[in-house]
């Protein structure tokens, strides 16, 4: 499992053998089964998650209980409410498995102390965190430039394999689109 870890760091920076021991020692191993919730809104958010294996969804919920989907996190990908984690401010999302789901997490804590010692995790940490506000810039231009058709289509073309893992009532929430619009979007 530990080298699943080891893989997704090195894509970016080259680890010796004691530079991973180092790394890997920061981390705890958790499974979660699906509906399980790693955290929920208003809790202390303790952890930034790499998901191993399985498929988790962050969501929030407003004023009158509809709940909005900001993201799925399936393997290779990190999230957590990191508002809430950098700021170790209460959740103002929850983050749920849809999928049973093992995650390595690592306290803030230990992501500063990493950073702080090891310049190629602070580097790592960075370009995941670039890539993290590129993710998120690209899903507003298209609820603000792209048509309902046009939102389903990029999700398509830039994750695949998600449109056959999650319900496609989650889909469509978010989407920004009703089940039913979806399904003719999906026909």
């Amino acid at each position: 499992m530990k080298e699943k870890l080891r893989e997704h760091i090195e894509r970016l920076v080259s680890l010796t053998d004691d530079e991973f021991a180092d790394v890997f020692s920061h981390f705890k191993i958790d499974t979660f089964k699906k509906q399980d919730f790693l955290f929920h809104k208003g809790a202390r958010v303790n952890y930034a998650y790499f998901v191993a294996s399985g498929l988790l969804m962050l969501v929030h919920n407003d004023e009158s209980g509809k709940q909005h989907i900001v993201s799925f996190a399936m393997e290779d990908w990190w999230e957590t409410d990191f508002l809430a984690f950098y700021t170790q401010t209460k959740a103002t999302m929850s983050l749920q498995c849809l999928e049973d789901t093992t995650v390595f997490c690592i306290l803030l804590e230990d992501y500063q102390e990493l950073c702080a010692r090891l310049p190629k995790m602070n580097h790592f940490f960075l370009v995941k965190s670039n890539f993290g506000h590129i993710g998120s810039q690209q899903r507003i231009l298209s609820f603000l430039t792209s048509n309902a058709k046009e939102r389903y289509e990029q999700l398509l073309q830039r994750y695949p394999s998600l449109i056959q893992r999650v319900p496609k009532t989650l889909l469509a929430s978010y989407l920004g689109v009703s089940r039913e619009t979806l399904s003719r979007l999906y026909a």
